[in-house]
């Protein structure tokens, strides 16, 4: 029996879960208010606010921190790595001190908080399947201009959870498995599955469908002119594209449910823009199986959306034929850091080495 205490630092929440192999103990989810987080220019400013957080959390808890076997924390922006299992080391801990990392993003410091937690009780600290990375074929890498290489950021940690599931459920491993996984967030992950390696994925905040907050592939020409009409500046731009996309562009809001909402009610341009993002998911999904030329398992569907059932349902009307769809509602990271490290734990897998 193994007791894991899992971390995951996000933009406005420290979520924590203790468990007990697979099962949790205790998750907590603890909201961090805006005035408290401004007062923080990067994210590893924040480490010793957090440390502090989740220690009273635990202390409130009484739970004694001695009776864990391993922490695990939420994998950041990295540079390139293959997914699995990583323990914690100086290097990783370097990198993110330093800003040697693709993006800044608060995910960076789930390695830090778990390490400093984990030595107070000389266990190890691990990170599991980080957004960085990187098991793309060399096709998927070029672009049609050679100064903007296609970068690997995904939603890998849940992806390969829920692959892990479905390959299970049909009494395999997922190393021998073909799927592709949509990841339907803020954000939307679609990606190609072979053989236990993400191969091809579009990077939510630069291509693929248009999403709750991201804007997707856009017109380039136009976004270019769009650029130099003096009108926005290049963090504002960036700010329309990644976070005011989208349905948050067109109907004002982020929450599919209200836009559902609004549908039920009547609004035509509600539904026309619902239909919109649909068609562009299913779109996605069809292209990333001419990578997998046409050799696929089954389709996933997962993260927060997924729990619509007029969202899949439309989906699904384009792509059954493709091949069995299967719906895995939410985006559990506490989970899929747990199960990660309890591979490493009952010596099912090795751990990857951060270099």
């Amino acid at each position: 029996m193994y007791k894991i205490l899992a971390i995951n630092p996000g933009a406005t929440s420290t979520k924590i879960g203790v468990y007990i192999d697979e099962n949790p103990l205790f998750i907590e989810i603890i909201r961090h208010e805006g005035n408290e987080l401004a007062k923080f220019s990067k994210a590893f400013d924040q480490f010793h606010y957090r440390e502090n957080v989740i220690y009273d959390t635990l202390k409130k808890r009484n739970f004694d921190l001695n009776e864990l076997s391993a922490v695990v924390g939420r994998g950041g922006t990295f540079n390139s790595l293959q997914g699995g299992v990583y323990e914690v080391n100086k290097k990783m801990i370097e990198d993110v001190k330093k800003g040697n990392v693709q993006a800044e993003h608060v995910s960076l410091i789930g390695c830090i908080l778990a390490k400093e937690i984990a030595d107070s009780v000389n266990i190890p600290a691990y990170i599991v399947d980080p957004v960085s990375v990187d098991e793309f074929i060399d096709e998927a890498r070029i672009s049609g201009l050679p100064e903007l290489p296609r970068k690997s950021l995904s939603h890998a940690l849940n992806m390969k959870m829920v692959a892990r599931k479905e390959a299970g459920k049909m009494g395999k491993n997922y190393e021998e498995m073909n799927f592709i996984i949509a990841h339907l967030g803020g954000g939307i992950s679609i990606s190609p599955h072979r053989k236990g390696k993400i191969i091809d994925a579009n990077n939510a905040n630069d291509g693929g469908p248009m999403s709750p907050q991201r804007a997707g592939t856009l017109p380039v020409t136009g976004l270019i002119k769009l650029c130099y009409k003096n009108k926005y500046t290049e963090k504002e731009m960036l700010i329309k594209v990644i976070k005011r996309g989208g349905l948050t562009a067109h109907c004002n809001t982020d929450d599919l449910r209200e836009v559902i909402k609004r549908i039920e009610n009547g609004d035509k341009k509600a539904e026309n823009i619902f239909n919109a993002m649909t068609y562009q998911i299913a779109k996605e999904i069809g292209a990333m199986a001419t990578v997998l030329k046409g050799k696929i398992d089954a389709i996933i569907i997962t993260g927060g959306m997924a729990y619509q059932e007029k969202l899949t349902k439309n989906i699904k009307s384009y792509i059954s034929w493709i091949a069995p769809v299967k719906i895995y509602p939410g985006e559990d990271e506490l989970e899929a850091l747990t199960l990660g490290t309890l591979m490493v734990l009952r010596g099912d897998i090795k751990t990857e080495i951060y270099k």
